[in-house]
């Protein structure tokens, strides 16, 4: 069931002890919408945690670096950023039929949870900053930190067609607040590990352009993370890089999983939709940027992938 950001304050206010979840490998804006609402539910007298199957990236971890949860049973079950059930990870089934509230910015959620709060915005985190104020809970440094990484991140530091003039005034706001948005922009989008910078170098090496060039496919496989020692977590700006090369409408991303099959990042330029080329595959998301998952070897979920984009483009036989 749908409902707006005041039913949802409301809802959360009845709970007492609430469980927050992000999806697997979180970003940015997973972290810092989970542990905004973590914080101001905390201020409300409430008991709190935030979990999720994977560790987040290394440039993410100082949100969570000096947070110790209390062990509780939760009466309320929040998922934040989440468009699917199964994106919380490999223990996705644990929680099918339980969670009461979900929070999410993407047009494609299945509306696993019983309540939805859902908004064609920006980031997620954007929507958590509207559910503090309703929520009457005064935004602190720490909150203001969380949100200003949320829509950082799902902009690519405000550069991508999504960002708006509300998600400017809402990073200002929370730099008005004391942030340190320069150390953040640094730390998020300039700092490499060095496990990525090896990863990065191998993924280069499978490049492949189509349709006179105009997409551009990486594929990363489990090897790769085992000679790098790169974290999941950590491919986010190679999904960006997919689309950056010049002349390219269609960037993806083939990321073999541990179980063999794969996942499939698409992100586009202009007015070509990811949401369709993911949609026809059993995934979607945002007009630009998007995802699905496939199964059967690399070389079929290739051709899978190239057969939808090249409808998208219009250059079918």
């Amino acid at each position: 069931m749908r409902i707006n950001k005041k039913e949802f304050a409301e809802k959360l206010r009845q709970g007492d002890n609430i469980l927050i979840l992000m999806h697997e490998q979180p970003d940015g804006d997973a972290m810092g919408c989970a542990y905004a609402l973590y914080a101001a539910l905390k201020k409300l007298g409430k008991k709190s945690r935030v979990s999720s199957f994977d560790e987040p990236a290394h440039n993410l971890r100082f949100i969570a670096a000096d947070i110790e949860f209390e062990k509780f049973e939760p009466d309320l079950i929040v998922a934040v950023d989440v468009a699917d059930l199964k994106l919380l990870g490999d223990n996705w089934r644990d929680y099918e039929g339980k969670i009461d509230l979900c929070l999410d910015h993407h047009v494609s959620n299945t509306e696993y949870a019983r309540y939805t709060f859902l908004e064609d915005t920006a980031a997620a985190s954007e929507m958590v900053y509207d559910v503090i104020r309703e929520l009457g809970v005064e935004i602190d440094h720490f909150m203001a930190v969380c949100i200003y990484v949320g829509v950082a991140t799902d902009t690519g530091c405000f550069r991508y067609p999504n960002t708006t003039s509300r998600t400017i005034r809402i990073a200002a706001d929370m730099m008005d607040k004391g942030i340190d948005a320069q150390d953040i922009n640094k730390l998020m989008f300039e700092t490499k590990t060095k496990s990525f910078v090896k990863l990065e170098k191998l993924v280069n090496e499978t490049l492949e352009l189509h349709f006179d060039d105009r997409c551009a496919i990486y594929t990363i496989t489990r090897k790769m993370f085992e000679k790098s020692g790169a974290l999941e977590s950590e491919c986010h700006p190679i999904t960006a890089a997919s689309r950056q090369i010049e002349g390219v409408l269609v960037g993806a991303v083939i990321k073999e999983q541990k179980d063999g099959s794969f996942n499939i990042s698409v992100r586009t330029n202009g007015s070509l939709n990811a949401a369709d080329i993911c949609a026809e595959l059993g995934g979607g998301g945002h007009k630009n940027a998007s995802g699905c998952e496939l199964g059967g070897t690399l070389a079929a979920v290739k051709a899978a992938l190239l057969k939808s984009i090249e409808r998208a483009l219009g250059i079918e036989a």
